[in-house]
This record gives structure tokens, C-alpha cells and sequence, in this order.
């Protein structure tokens, strides 16, 4: 009876011994894990900032080894005045979405398209316009963190519009103008309504006709009905355009 108790007790000291091991397997396979680090998301690692050889310490500021930049999605914001906010908020609360283009420093590239993702909750009183956050997919990774953009916001399209340039726009008293060139290369002045203006393009709401040819050079020189020689200048040309 006493040797079949040194039996039992002898048979759970190695199965102690066995469990003792595998803990120790299991702790060194912890210890491996923490080697490798792997990321919480997709996206493009920066320069390291930690070297092979360099000390680090526990109390060290918390730099981490390198940043990742999420690029796709990537979210713009950009700047609106307040006076459009209302125009803009009318559609965001009927649900349709708004359509936003990033072009490049010098607005002749677009970049990428993306759309409206939300409007921050207050004006800013030094320049007087609010913030927008657009997001864009990015597939083609044409974004880059940090890049300078210029957004531009599609609220409505309006057709049947008139464009002309910027320096056929004049103003007096009685309102804004335009020196319109009739049949008879005479030129007369039309009141209009401006609307929207993009760089060097002004639309016209009310008092020009698509097709009608305005006058952008010598408009001092300029009365009701005189008679002028019309020149048009190529891309930026003195005609009215749908």
C-alpha cells in the first residue's frame, strides 16, 4: 500500500514538472510576439525614428518607432465663407450629397474627386468662414498627407448661364455693367446681375445673352455707341459663353 502511494505522488511531481515547462514554452512564445509589431490599419510608414543602436528607456517621450499616415480614405478640409452656408447646409439636410474636386496648387490639375463629409458648428469670427471636411478615396493615392490643395464644392449647377472674364465687369452707382458689342460693332451698356465668380470667369445671372460678345479692354475709352473694331483673344476671348 505505502509503494502505490510513492507511485501516485511520483506520477503528479511530473505532471507538475510537465505544466511547469509549458508555461515557460508558452511565456517564451508570449515574449516572441512582441518582437514584431504589427499595425492597427493600412497606410504609408514614415521615416524611423528610432535607429539600430540607439539607447531608449522607459521614461524616454513617447515618439514611438515610426508614424503611419492613413491614405485611403483621406480627408481634406477646407474653409467656406459664411454668407454660403446656408446654401450649402439646404442641401446637406435634404440627404443629397455634395461633390467635391481637389486640384492642385495652381488649379490647372484635378487631383481627385470625393464628397462632402460634414461642416463644423461655428464660424470663424477673424475671417469669417467655417470649415468642411471632405473625405476622398483615394485609390490612385494622388492625395498625400499634408498636401496643399484647392477644394472646390459643388452646390448647384446652373445652365443656360452666361460666363464672361472678370474685366468685362463694371461698376457704377446705378449698379454693375457690362459694354455689350451689337451687330453693328456699336457697343452699348448692359445692367446685369453677377453671380458666382471662379478665378478670372464670372457668370451672369440676368441681363446677357449666351452668344453675345462684351468688351474686357479700353472700357474707359468706352460711351453708349461707339463704334468699335472687335478682337477677340483667344481662350480668354470678350464672348459670352453657355
Amino acid at each position: 500500500m505505502q509503494s502505490r502511494l510513492v507511485s501516485i505522488a511520483g506520477r503528479y511531481n511530473y505532471e507538475g514538472v510537465i505544466k511547469s515547462d509549458q508555461a515557460q514554452i508558452d511565456n517564451a512564445k508570449l515574449q516572441l510576439t512582441y518582437s514584431r509589431l504589427t499595425a492597427p490599419m493600412t497606410g504609408r510608414i514614415g521615416l524611423r525614428l528610432v535607429d539600430p543602436g540607439n539607447v531608449v528607456r522607459a521614461n524616454d517621450p513617447n515618439n514611438g518607432l515610426a508614424v503611419i499616415t492613413q491614405l485611403q480614405p483621406m480627408a481634406v478640409v477646407f474653409n467656406i465663407p459664411e454668407d454660403d452656408l446656408p446654401q450649402v447646409l439646404k442641401k446637406v439636410r435634404s440627404g443629397q450629397p455634395l461633390t467635391v474636386e481637389a486640384y492642385d496648387r495652381n488649379l490647372h490639375n484635378k487631383l481627385a474627386t470625393g464628397t462632402l463629409l460634414t461642416i463644423d458648428n461655428q464660424i470663424d469670427p477673424n475671417t469669417g468662414t467655417v470649415k468642411c471636411k471632405a473625405v476622398f478615396p483615394n485609390e490612385d493615392e494622388a492625395l498625400f498627407p499634408n498636401q496643399f490643395v484647392n477644394a472646390r464644392l459643388l452646390v448647384d449647377t446652373n445652365k443656360e448661364t452666361s460666363i464672361v472674364p472678370a474685366a468685362a465687369i463694371q461698376r457704377s452707382p446705378q449698379g454693375t455693367f457690362v459694354y455689350v458689342v451689337k451687330d453693328d460693332s456699336a457697343v452699348e451698356m448692359r445692367s446685369v446681375v453677377v453671380g458666382p465668380s471662379e478665378g478670372e470667369a464670372v457668370a451672369i445671372e440676368q441681363g446677357l445673352a449666351p452668344g453675345e460678345v462684351v468688351v474686357i479692354e479700353g472700357v474707359d475709352k468706352l460711351q453708349r455707341g461707339t463704334m468699335i473694331a472687335a478682337r477677340m483673344t483667344g481662350a480668354s476671348n470678350a464672348k459670352g459663353n453657355q
